[in-house]
């Protein structure tokens, strides 16, 4: 099943070229990385132009501005169907995700998973040098999200995910207008209302040494508000 990889960035020239060799070390004969940028300032999408010419494995989709995870995402996921992947898988650039990780996805997705969830909370998971109220906010994020969403799943803000294409065909990806890091809840909590199996592989989630951290407070807060908003979408019969 030939998987596609899709990297959003947004200012990772620091990271890009390092990951796109660990990437070309696991991934498989046929596999593809599409790299995402909007339109970074610090001249990632030149590089991953560059890249491209030289790692035949590498794709890069250019969007005009930055409009954050949510959107990066879903066109990334468009392009990889339109290209004929099997298997569609987000990561971060930043090195957060153990590039080593990709192919235990790939192979629980192989293995009967719809969705194989990078899970930093499921038995044999860690988020190794975190501090104490990072970890707090973190795992108070997923409680929230758990006890609105009504799911078990214990990760559910975790964006390493590896999809099957029946999976991206049937939810509806249009409509789902989550921006920062509630896409991830969002996505996960639609594919477990429409039946598909979801499994948690665990991983080793790391802080990144190169580069700034995305995060925001409107991307926080948009995930408090979001999350009964989605499960009122769901008890209402408009998810």
């Amino acid at each position: 099943m030939r998987a596609t990889v899709c990297l959003p960035t947004y200012n990772e020239r620091e990271n890009l070229e390092q990951m796109l060799r660990a990437l070309g070390g696991v991934l498989r004969e046929g596999d593809r990385v599409l790299v995402i940028d909007d339109r970074s300032p610090d001249g990632t999408g030149e590089l991953a132009d560059r890249l491209a010419e030289e790692l035949a494995f590498v794709d890069v989709l250019h969007r005009e501005r930055k409009e954050g995870l949510g959107p990066a995402y879903l066109a990334g996921f468009r392009r990889a169907l339109a290209d004929g992947a099997e298997l569609v898988l987000e990561m971060d650039c930043d090195f957060s995700h153990d590039p080593n990780d990709v192919s235990h996805l790939i192979a629980a997705a192989e293995g009967g998973a719809d969705l194989a969830l990078g899970s930093r909370y499921a038995r044999g998971g860690s988020i190794p040098n975190w501090g104490l109220v990072r970890r707090a906010i973190s795992l108070g994020g997923n409680l929230y999200a758990q006890a609105v969403l009504q799911s078990s799943i214990r990760d559910l803000t975790g964006g390493f995910k590896c999809f099957r294409r029946r999976v991206l065909e049937t939810i509806d990806l249009g409509a789902i207008d989550s921006r920062g890091y509630a896409f991830q809840i969002e996505t996960t909590y639609r594919v477990l209302r429409a039946g598909f199996r979801v499994i948690e592989v665990p991983i080793a989630f790391v802080d990144r040494e190169q580069g700034h951290s995305k995060m925001s407070r409107s991307i926080v807060l948009e995930a408090v508000w979001k999350v009964p908003l989605v499960r009122l979408r769901a008890l209402t019969g408009r998810l």
